[in-house]
């Protein structure tokens, strides 16, 4: 990995560069640390605030154009082994609806990386050219209440990628 200043473009090309980025302010929790930080930042006298991270089920449904229901599949195929978090998918030849968790520190944050996830993944899964035109994202206790008083979306299962 080239190193980089942020945003800068390598030499020669017009992509951008990889840089790096530190752990959130809660990995030290899973290390066996304090959750003070990094040792880098207690170096520096830095302070950061605890904020434990939280699982959030996220839903997002995609819609566009109509493709071939194989290349659908197998793009969502893909989406799944490229994103080990997935739990299902359901399609159809001119949409479909991905269900998985994700960790994020707050609502925020697992909304902005569902929105990334279908454009990060569409070249490499070979997903169709739809677009986004629909995002929830709930955290794991609503989830679960919403399950046991017979609202919401069933649990996911069966696992996997699967036609409407």
């Amino acid at each position: 990995m080239r190193r980089a200043r942020p945003g800068a473009p390598p030499r020669g090309t017009a992509e951008r560069a990889l840089t790096s980025v530190e752990a959130g302010a809660d990995f030290d929790e899973g290390q066996g640390g304090e959750g003070q930080g990094t040792q880098t930042d207690r170096a520096r006298g830095e302070e950061r605030p605890v904020v434990a991270s939280k699982l959030w089920h996220i839903t997002l449904s995609v819609s566009g154009a109509e493709a071939p229901l194989k290349e659908v599949r197998r793009g969502l195929e893909q989406l799944a082994h490229d994103h080990p978090f997935l739990l299902t998918s359901r399609y159809a030849n001119d949409h479909a609806e991905i269900r998985y968790w994700e960790e994020a520190r707050d609502l925020h944050d697992a909304a902005a990386v569902a929105l990334r996830l279908w454009g990060e993944h569409r070249q490499s899964a070979k997903l169709p050219p739809w677009e986004i035109v629909g995002l929830e994202v709930i955290d794991r206790e609503t989830y679960h209440l919403r399950i046991a008083e017979g609202y919401g979306p069933p649990p996911a299962a069966p696992v996997g990628v699967h036609p409407y």
